[in-house]
């Protein structure tokens, strides 16, 4: 794979342009964004210690000196007829990224995987082409010529259409965290180019193919396992991959061919005369005396920065919660779904194994189906930890206690409390009205009571479903089965 990632930064790698999207068409545009004679390239030591951030993240060697290059190639977004990289020496290389994904039969068993980054460079995004077919004519917006970017170059380590993504997405998240790149794809803050190829096991590489532009986790493992199974094809009918450029049209699921790469392009790749050589620090008393501390990046003060990055998060949790790695997986990877359990954690009596049946399922799955974020949950943390709080003091039962989430998800405004007493569903604190309602359940169902003596006892379950529907789900079950224990041994 590789990734461009769009650096979160106020302004431009080398000019002071404001980064905003959707702002009106060429309305964050600089001398410089433009290509004007005369204009000169500043770096923006944002994008700087990003870069270095992201690096150390990945494990990455911090190269201490790093260039910049020119990369020409002509093309209407593109002013300068180049772009500003980092062919030669980029600022990071030989890195690692670690990421899991859920797999197994039953897609609960977590599996970790890795996959080397060669290298992490800094250059310029280009701008944008809008093409007008109607009218045969294309519009060029620059606002975003010249925005900082940083290209994520990864080894062929993956095989599948699944690894990739659980790759991204595990990327996605480590940028995040580090407030380096937002990572919204539906924006183009976070693009992904799969370069795939099939071989036999001992046989040579196989020819590439280049699949552009992907937006999205899911699209990206459609357009791979499209794209493999599309090469073996081509192979097992006697054809040859052609080594080409695609793009991954969504709707029909397929990869389409943009154009080939037989003749090589020639981007006549030359130092880049205006920009001295890129260098990064150790510790403060390393730089020079005459440059001024804002010019500086220093590795130790970088990495003394560094968060607490998702892996680590997600150890941390099973450790401190006893949880399984696959709950720690579905918490860190939703985001602000941590935070929203360890604030349930923090206030209830409930045990953290309760609370995550709770936050990974029934509040996960409403937010699901109702398309929103943890952040727009109209259930908050408090809200949630005071009805498991009522349930663990025995005021409501279990299956009330889903009742009530479900009203308090339709009536934010109201209480825990409020619902169960003006829908009056306490538990049943009264044994001997229990007694007689299984009494007459047993009574009503001699079938069923004949079953149990003849040892089959899962048809008590049945019995206590219909008590529990007497009472609207309000007796203690652990009282109502011991009550139908005896009334039917």
């Amino acid at each position: 794979l590789t990734v461009h990632a769009q650096i979160q930064s106020i302004t431009k790698l080398f000019s002071g342009s404001q980064v905003r999207f959707q702002a009106p068409p060429n309305s964050l545009v600089s001398f410089f964004d433009a290509s004007l004679p005369g204009t000169l390239p500043v770096l923006n030591r944002r994008c700087v210690e990003a870069a270095v951030m992201t690096g150390l993240a990945l494990d990455c060697v911090i190269n201490r000196k790093s260039l910049f290059d020119r990369k020409h190639y002509f093309y209407a977004d593109l002013p300068a007829g180049y772009q500003i990289t980092q062919q030669r020496r980029p600022i990071a290389v030989d890195g690692t990224l670690t990421y899991s994904h859920l797999g197994g039969t039953r897609r609960n068993t977590l599996i970790t995987k890795s996959v080397r980054i060669k290298q992490i460079q800094l250059e310029q995004d280009s701008g944008k082409s809008l093409h007008d077919d109607r009218r045969g004519q294309t519009l060029i917006d620059l606002n975003r010529a010249g925005v900082g970017l940083m290209e994520l170059v990864m080894e062929p380590d993956m095989s599948c259409g699944e690894e990739a993504a659980a790759a991204v997405r595990e990327l996605q998240l480590i940028l995040q965290a580090l407030g380096t790149c937002q990572g919204h794809m539906d924006e183009g803050q976070l693009r992904v180019d799969a370069n795939v190829s099939v071989h036999r096991p001992g046989d040579p590489w196989g020819v590439r193919t280049e699949v552009k532009n992907i937006n999205s986790g899911r699209n990206l493992a459609r357009a791979i396992d499209y794209e493999i199974q599309r090469q073996v094809g081509v192979l097992k009918n006697g054809g040859t991959v052609q080594n080409e450029t695609r793009s991954f049209d969504r709707k029909s699921g397929h990869t389409l061919p943009m154009r080939d790469k037989e003749g090589l392009q020639d981007y006549r790749f030359m130092p880049e005369p205006n920009l001295p050589p890129l260098i990064v620090y150790d510790r403060p008393s390393t730089a020079p005396p005459c440059v001024h501390p804002s010019q500086v990046v220093v590795l130790e003060e970088v990495r003394a920065g560094l968060p607490e990055l998702p892996r680590a998060r997600r150890t941390r949790l099973v450790e401190s919660y006893d949880i399984l790695p696959e709950h720690s997986f579905t918490l860190v990877n939703e985001d602000g779904l941590t935070d929203y359990f360890e604030a349930v954690v923090k206030e209830t009596k409930a045990g953290p194994r309760k609370v995550i049946g709770w936050v990974n399922q029934v509040l996960l799955g409403l937010l699901h189906h109702h398309s929103l974020s943890v952040s727009q949950s109209p259930v908050t943390p408090q809200m949630l930890a005071q009805l498991l709080n009522l349930q663990e003091n025995g005021q409501i039962s279990s299956s009330v206690a889903k009742q009530v989430f479900q009203e308090l998800w339709r009536a934010p405004g109201k209480t825990a409390q409020q619902i169960i007493q003006e829908q009056d569903l306490g538990i049943v604190s009264n044994t001997t009205e229990i007694h007689r309602i299984c009494q007459k359940v047993v009574d009503s169902h001699p079938d069923q009571v004949q079953a149990i003596r003849g040892g089959n006892k899962k048809v008590l379950n049945k019995l206590m479903g219909l008590v529990q529907k007497e009472t609207k789900g309000r007796a203690d079950p652990v009282l109502v089965r011991s009550i139908l224990e005896e009334k039917t041994s």
